[in-house]
Order: C-alpha cells, then sequence, then structure tokens
C-alpha cells in the first residue's frame, strides 16, 4: 500500500501527517530516506522508521468485534464520536479495521495488525460475502427482493445483493437478510432507499466464514491464524 497510508493504518500518524513527514524526509524505509508518499511498502515487511525512531514489529493480531451502534469506525474523531477505538480501549493498540461499519450500523467488525490480510479481505476482486440482519419501514414485497438481487443504479452506480431473503413482512416493518459481496459505501441502506425502504436497523452478522454469534455489542474475541484460514482459504497471513 502507499507509504502514507501505511503509517496512518498503522497508527503513526494521521494521513496528512504522514504525507508532511515524507516530504520533509523525516521518513526512512528499510534503510532509506523516502520522499514520495505514495511509494508502495507491505507494512509487515518494511522497516519503516520516523525521525529516528523505529516502528515496533507488532504481533499478529486479529480480533472480531461486535461493534455497538453510535460508535465510529475510525481512529479518531474530530466531532469526539466515540470510535471503535475507545471501546476496545488499550488492547486496540496495532489495530486496523476490516472495513468499515457506519454509525448507525452494528454487528461484525474484524480488526486485525495484519495490513496484507485486511487489503485483501476488503479487495472486492475476492468477492467475500457480508451478510446482514435488516430492517426497513413498510412492506417489501417479492417484486422489491427481485429488484435488489437484479441491480439498481444509485448516484450513478450500479449496486446489486446477491442474496436477499425476506423473513417477515407487514405493513409496517419488514425483516431481511441481505448477503453483499463487495461492500460499498452505505450500499444496504442505499439498495433499500431505492425502493422506497428506509432502514431502521442494520447488524452485520457474517463476513466471510467469521459469524457474530452470541457475541454481545462492545465485546470483541480474539481470532487465531487457523480461525483464519478456515474462514478464508486463500487469505494471506502475514508471518509477524
Amino acid at each position: 500500500m502507499p507509504l502514507a497510508r501505511a503509517l496512518s493504518k498503522l497508527g503513526i500518524l494521521s494521513r496528512s501527517q504522514a504525507i508532511g513527514a515524507v516530504l520533509a524526509g523525516r521518513v526512512r524505509v528499510d534503510g532509506d530516506i523516502v520522499l514520495d508518499p505514495g511509494i508502495r511498502v507491505v507494512p509487515e515487511r518494511a522497516a519503516i522508521v520516523v525521525d529516528g525512531a523505529p516502528r515496533a514489529r507488532a504481533v499478529w493480531r486479529t480480533i472480531v468485534l461486535n461493534k455497538p451502534r453510535g460508535v465510529v469506525t475510525t481512529r479518531s474523531d474530530p466531532q469526539g464520536r466515540r470510535t471503535v477505538y475507545d471501546v476496545i480501549g488499550a488492547d486496540a493498540a496495532g489495530l486496523v479495521a476490516v472495513g468499515r461499519l457506519d454509525m448507525a450500523t452494528s454487528g461484525l467488525l474484524i480488526l486485525t495488525t495484519d495490513t496484507q490480510l485486511a487489503n485483501w479481505l476488503t479487495h472486492p476482486a475476492n468477492g467475500i460475502v457480508r451478510e446482514y440482519g435488516v430492517v426497513v419501514r413498510g412492506e417489501v414485497t417479492l417484486d422489491e427482493v427481485a429488484r435488489l438481487t437484479q441491480g439498481i443504479t444509485s448516484r450513478g452506480e450500479r449496486l446489486r445483493a446477491s442474496e436477499v431473503r425476506l423473513r417477515k413482512a407487514s405493513g409496517r416493518e419488514s425483516h431481511l437478510i441481505v448477503e453483499l459481496r463487495e461492500g460499498r459505501n452505505r450500499e444496504v441502506r442505499r439498495l433499500f432507499d431505492a425502493i422506497g425502504h428506509e432502514v431502521t436497523r442494520l447488524v452485520r452478522l457474517r463476513f466471510g466464514g467469521i459469524e457474530l454469534g452470541d457475541l454481545q455489542p462492545g465485546w470483541w474475541r480474539e481470532l487465531t491464524k487457523a480461525d483464519i484460514r478456515s474462514a478464508f482459504a486463500r487469505a494471506p497471513i502475514s508471518p509477524a
């Protein structure tokens, strides 16, 4: 990934701070001063030094968190809102979030020290299934379910659910299970907005072979490399 992004992902500097540090000649990679913030590095393998202080190599860790509603998926928030890193506390050191859940969405969020793994899990070409439990206002019809799987256009972008299962429908609200394979920004909400239904509750239940299960909001559990290999057969895992 680009060096500036790596420094941000690793929690060393913000993206803007990283760009400034690189341009000022304050960053060395494998012993050499680097002046291009866009140069690509593998964070787990590169020896990155900022202002003469080497970054300690992080111990490999991956966790699954049940992100509470009202919490943002960012390392810090200029508006002072609570973040997933506030929820996890000191145990969040070195972890980066695998993708994002918006503030109003709860459920399964993977965090890892392995940025190569994080990039692989979120790359659209790998088509990893994300499964969501959705509650919307009004009665969703089978014809509307078909529209979601056939695809709709939102803001000039083509969106499509890979599978939609209607569990309950009434004039007041409908309950559904929705599967996506690309994880675009606010995709579930945009899909239902396009067919005239407001999402009132959204929870991610599964990411590939990792399930939320009975994990309570704000709680997390550790994943082993064996868990990752079982859940994502082709996933690259850093030796760190």
